[in-house]
């Protein structure tokens, strides 16, 4: 049946009901349509609870009324929506409600409106202790099972998904299988799963489709990104990355600037700073409270001057204020990123610290498949070549290694990085198609970085090219 007609349903019956009986089925209504409606669809369930709770006064009508106020206004992007669900979670607290099931509800979901998965954490007792209809108990692990995947800990975040898919396909609820089947996608793509989670992308997809779910497929491009980045296809990632900013995706996660800072970083590694800095420009930096708060400022001045030790030395210090378990995938990326950049400039010390920083974070978080990519980048320090990857490339959302240097006549200027590793990709034999394999990028930025390459250097041709790097050594 329709989630619409079903939510139609339980308003019309809470018309009929007693206060405190109306207020709970218009937040059944408000659960059977969240996971297909758009923001302004939210709004009914408000007048129905707020109606419910002026008839009664009672702490249960006004814990539902408040997590249907927070939510709507948090998902509609108004400013008085946390504080809705912060007085939902107080009323909670102060009357212990953990043995009614549609509360507990309420109150993990106000706690992950709040961006504050770790939350998720304290309710599992609660749930694990009631007696539930399978249905409502999968629809409760997907929200525990999601908070403990974004709170950083994915091996039970996965675990709990596994389960709550499971259990919802046994109801045939489609809407709620595929809201935990996206989210399984993205926590099996971290993991390193990567078959799973392709076909849970698919799966994910196609049920979406058929409950014509708006909630879930606003957020499958943040699962895709994941799983481009995680098999290290960077022409992939890039492209979704471009998609996710432009439409704002990951605002309910609280990624929407980390997706920015991503693709900027993207931009001024591959020697593209003005777009770099387009993107960053007239985009304010979210207060410290937001996830990964702390860090974007200094990340923001980082990617407008990489190679400046200042910036560098800033953004590092800056790891260190991301301490809360919201932040430790984010920290884990930062430092991957610094390390493999100070590897790619040649110091080698600073690279070793930061890059076994992040091995450690993705290992803790439980994130195979992100740990797997850094380790090739620690490989290439060591003078190892990555036992995986064409043509020796580093990992996803990484430059490759530096290359050795070209040098250039008196007066001329220097190869930048960039087209220092494509003069020795093309050097090594490579066609542009082989060399943008094995670097990440386009065919046509190789192209665009030749051109400057036989410029500078006064050769003629590929040949030449060659000839220069074996006079060079």
């Amino acid at each position: 049946m329709s989630t619409e007609i079903v939510a139609e349903r339980l308003l019309s019956a809470a018309d009929s009901a007693d206060p405190d009986r109306a207020a709970r089925l218009a937040f059944r209504a408000f659960v059977a349509l969240s996971r297909t409606a758009d923001s302004h669809q939210m709004l009914p369930f408000l007048a129905r609870a707020r109606k419910a709770h002026d008839a009664v006064r009672s702490p249960r009508t006004e814990l539902i009324h408040c997590t249907l106020a927070g939510t709507a206004a948090t998902r509609a992007g108004l400013a008085d929506g946390p504080d809705y669900l912060d007085k939902a979670l107080r009323i909670f607290d102060q009357n212990a409600f953990g043995d009614d099931p549609v509360l507990v509800e309420c109150a993990l979901t106000a706690a992950l409106t709040l961006m504050r998965p770790q939350e998720a954490r304290r309710f599992a007792p609660l749930v694990a202790a009631l007696d539930l209809a399978p249905l409502d108990r999968a629809r409760l692990l997907a929200l525990i099972g999601a908070g403990d995947a974004w709170a950083g800990n994915l091996v039970r975040g996965q675990a709990e998904l596994r389960e709550a898919v499971r259990l919802a396909a046994l109801c045939d609820s489609l809407d709620v299988q595929a809201e935990a089947t996206s989210w399984l996608a993205k926590c099996d793509a971290l993991r390193g799963d990567l078959d799973e989670a392709a076909d849970h992308l698919d799966q994910a997809r196609e049920l979406a489709a058929r409950v014509g779910s708006a909630w879930v497929a606003r957020h499958l491009p943040e699962c895709t990104v994941a799983l481009a980045f995680a098999r290290g296809d960077h022409d992939a990632w890039v492209g979704l990355l471009e998609l996710v900013v432009a439409t704002d995706a990951g605002v309910t996660a609280g990624l929407q600037h980390e997706h920015r800072w991503e693709l900027a970083t993207h931009h001024a590694l591959a020697g593209r700073p003005g777009l770099a800095a387009t993107l960053l420009a007239d985009v304010a930096d979210p207060p410290a409270s937001w996830p990964g708060g702390p860090v974007l400022p200094a990340w923001r001045a980082w990617i407008l001057d990489p190679d400046s030790p200042a910036t560098a030395a800033a953004l590092t210090a800056a790891l260190g204020r991301l301490t809360r378990p919201i932040e430790r995938l984010l920290a884990a990326r930062v430092a991957w990123l610094l390390g493999a950049h100070h590897g790619r400039s040649g110091r080698r010390g600073e690279a070793a610290r930061l890059l076994e920083q992040a091995s450690a974070g993705y290992a803790r978080a439980g994130a195979a498949g992100l740990l797997a990519l850094v380790l090739k980048d620690l490989r290439l320090l060591g003078g190892r070549p990555p036992t995986t990857g064409p043509g020796g490339a580093g990992p996803a959302g990484t430059d490759p290694p530096p290359a050795p240097a070209f040098p250039v006549a008196a007066g001329r200027p220097a190869l930048t990085d960039a087209e220092a590793r494509v003069a020795a990709a093309i050097a090594d034999g490579l066609s542009n198609r082989e060399a943008a394999q094995r670097l990440f990028v386009s065919v046509k930025t190789i192209e665009f970085h030749l051109g400057n390459i036989f410029r500078k250097l006064g050769v003629r041709n590929r040949t030449e090219l060659a000839a220069r790097r074996a006079r060079t050594g």
